[in-house]
């Protein structure tokens, strides 16, 4: 049963798949144990763990800075973000990069991303488009960009959201600006080695490669369309038009064998099939035209969805965790059981698979153990980890993705880290 690390957004394969083995079957009786805890700024970071560290991001202010009592107020907030690197074993801080960062952004407890960890080097992707390559070891800066000053980027609505995608010696970003909506860099320097696409708002749905048809592409969602590009010079191979309301490409696209689904709060589900021989993806469905409480499929905020034996499982807007089809989008049940307990507006929780369960991380700061089929929702085991602590939605919840690694789990909230170990006794 070897241990095994968990280097960026949703996990070493970028699928939220937990691969490690003699994990417990069942919490016990007073929920898994604590190995520690640590003090941390707030923010929607999920922590990354590479050879014995954790790596996270976070946000300061000082006392005496205003807090908007409308989270959709984008007054400038003064502050600055961090990156932290802890120690594994037992919590302590090794080493911070900190950065002056006024916000002027809604929902602006802190970063959004998770950093990436790879070959000795941090990525790390701040909410005001500030990107770094650090060192793991030191937390020296190696290079850096700005979204803003480099490429003319207009911050959006929910600020820089987008998790960045390593490829080789690409690291792809989703930026913004005339033309540059996606951007690789290379990952040693921060030279720019292509730029693609154009659209008023970038949106925050992170970039992912996948092979439709033996092609290789980078699939590219913002605002405006979904598109696959050329890994390597950025080329656009295809583009389906699809106008979101308020710009809300967030959910991670995922693939089904030559499908390819999305899923977003407004404007709900849309499937896509590759044809043999043909360039471009066809609609295999969509969702109609609904209103945000009414809704017919799965109409994601921010949760990625999992899609296995041809059925999709996620949180829909209003906390609805459902099951659909994956080739009709028909609904075969719902619960609001893993998410926030009832009808909440972007009710909300994380899924990722273990064996033959999953492990679910509600808002409310619960870690579930549960059986996902089209037959329904099995609840095995469930343990609260975590007080919710950001109030930004109007209640409490954290928004936070855990990860999964060295047969623990390390999730955090607006004021610590903590570290779980779910090992099988």
């Amino acid at each position: 049963m070897s241990a095994a690390d968990w280097p960026q957004w949703l996990g070493p394969q970028r699928d939220g798949v937990w691969r490690e083995t003699g994990i417990v079957e069942k919490f016990p009786e007073g929920g898994p144990k604590r190995v520690w805890r640590t003090e941390l700024g707030a923010g929607y970071s999920g922590p990354a763990v590479v050879g014995g560290r954790v790596f996270v991001m976070d946000r300061l202010v000082p006392t005496n800075a205003p807090k908007p009592k409308n989270a959709f107020d984008a007054s400038q907030i003064p502050g600055h973000e961090r990156v932290l690197c802890f120690n594994e074993a037992d919590g302590k801080l090794l080493w911070q990069h900190a950065y002056d960062c006024p916000y002027t952004v809604s929902y602006a407890a802190g970063p959004r991303t998770t950093p990436l960890v790879a070959g000795g080097r941090v990525f790390t992707l701040g909410t005001m488009g500030n990107l770094a390559c650090l060192d793991a070891a030191t937390g020296r800066v190696v290079w850096e960009r700005d979204f803003k000053k480099d490429f003319g980027l207009k911050i959006p609505t929910w600020g820089v959201s987008a998790n960045p995608l390593l490829d080789g010696q690409k690291l792809i970003c989703v930026v913004g600006g005339e033309g540059s909506v996606a951007v690789a860099f290379d990952k040693d320097t921060g030279k720019e080695l292509w730029r693609a696409l154009s659209a008023k708002e970038p949106g925050y749905a992170p970039p992912m490669i996948y092979e439709f048809g033996g092609k290789r592409q980078v699939i590219l969602w913002h605002a405006e369309a979904v598109n696959g590009l050329d890994p390597e010079t950025g080329r656009v191979l295809w583009t389906e038009p699809w106008k979101l309301n308020y710009g809300m490409a967030i959910a991670t696209p995922r693939q089904l064998g030559e499908q390819l689904y999305l899923t977003c709060f407004y404007n709900g589900s849309l499937m896509l099939r590759f044809v043999p021989g043909q360039a471009a993806p066809v609609v295999v469905w969509r969702s109609p035209k609904m209103s945000e409480r009414d809704t017919s499929h799965l109409h994601s905020t921010m949760a990625t969805p999992f899609i296995e034996d041809g059925h999709i499982y996620g949180a829909c807007s209003y906390g609805q965790f459902r099951c659909l089809r994956a080739d009709t989008g028909e609904r075969l049940w719902e619960t609001f059981a893993p998410t926030s307990g009832k009808s909440e507006r972007w009710g909300n929780c994380f899924t990722v698979k273990q064996g033959n369960r999953c492990f679910l991380f509600s808002e409310k700061g619960d870690l579930i153990i549960a059986k996902l089929s089209p037959q329904g929702y099995e609840e095995i085991s469930r343990a609260n980890l975590l007080e919710p602590a950001n109030t930004d939605p109007g209640r409490p919840v954290v928004w936070v993705h855990p990860a999964f690694a060295n047969r623990r789990v390390y999730v955090r909230n607006d004021h610590e880290l903590i570290c779980v170990d779910l090992a099988a006794q």
